[in-house]
């Protein structure tokens, strides 16, 4: 199996050398808490550093809208539809758009995204030739480009941003007034006591 990872600086196709590390995702982390371990799990297979930060936001735009970025699919023709072998994708939006355009064989689900994680962890190891300083400067860069533009985003997803905003802003009001009263109760009984 083959991983698609997106960076900032680029995207890295990495090799599964072992896919039963798949099968027990509760305990992958314990592959990758060193760089040594964390090789013998997956192996770089080529890196495609982007050419300038447009180029990096216009990637990052297209895989937002789950879409298939120019680039990348020159990336996957020229490394994985020859292989034939399947690739894990973090975005399923993305997965399916290769799937479509390119008729190659996708997966993406928990085990997946709990690898991604892991391979987050380790990736100053796992990426060769990248320097973290050159990778850091792309990843601000990058941030600072995508603040000035405005990404397409769900209207479902900022309605039920919304809508958890206002369950909390009316729980936290319900338990501020229930503190209230208790203490009024409080209060009150401490002063009949009193007068007693």
């Amino acid at each position: 199996m083959l991983i698609l990872f997106e960076t900032p600086a680029g995207y890295a196709i990495f090799k599964l050398l072992d896919e039963n590390k798949l099968t027990q995702i509760e305990n992958l982390y314990h592959d990758f808490e060193t760089p040594e371990a964390a090789c013998k799990v997956v192996k770089l297979m080529h890196f495609e550093k982007f050419v300038d930060t447009a180029e990096a936001l216009a990637a990052t735009t297209a895989a937002v809208e789950g879409k298939l970025y120019k680039s990348l699919k020159k990336v996957i023709k020229r490394h994985c539809t020859k292989l034939q072998e399947q690739l894990a994708v973090a975005d399923v939006k993305l997965s399916n758009a290769i799937k479509d355009k390119l008729s190659l064989s996708c997966v993406s689900n928990t085990a997946i995204q709990e690898l991604m994680r892991c391979m987050k962890s380790q990736m100053d190891s796992l990426l060769v030739g990248l320097p973290k300083k050159e990778r850091t400067a792309m990843a601000l860069g990058l941030a600072h480009s995508l603040s000035r533009y405005k990404l397409k985003f769900s209207p479902d997803k900022i309605d039920i941003m919304q809508l958890k905003k206002k369950k909390r802003k009316k729980d936290k009001d319900q338990e501020t007034e229930e503190a209230e009263v208790t203490n009024e109760e409080t209060v009150t009984l401490g002063n009949s006591t009193e007068e007693n």
